[in-house]
């Protein structure tokens, strides 16, 4: 299924910053950070099982229930 890691991303990023611009920027720097380049993922990109497990592991350290 193509563009789970974007839908992941984009899940992360709004349970994140709920709203705030500020958050919303400085969770895209983390995922940066992490090795994750959200501008590199869309709806068609292929779901990588190495990129999947870093955003869950992400999420579980941020408290966020994917």
């Amino acid at each position: 299924m193509a563009g789970q890691i974007k839908k992941m991303i984009d899940q992360i990023i709004d349970i994140r910053s709920n709203g705030n611009e500020n958050i919303k920027s400085t969770t895209k720097t983390k995922l940066i950070l992490k090795g994750i380049n959200v501008d590199n993922y869309n709806a068609s990109s292929p779901d990588d099982p190495a990129i999947i497990q870093k955003l869950n592991d992400l999420a579980k350290d941020l408290g966020i229930t994917l």
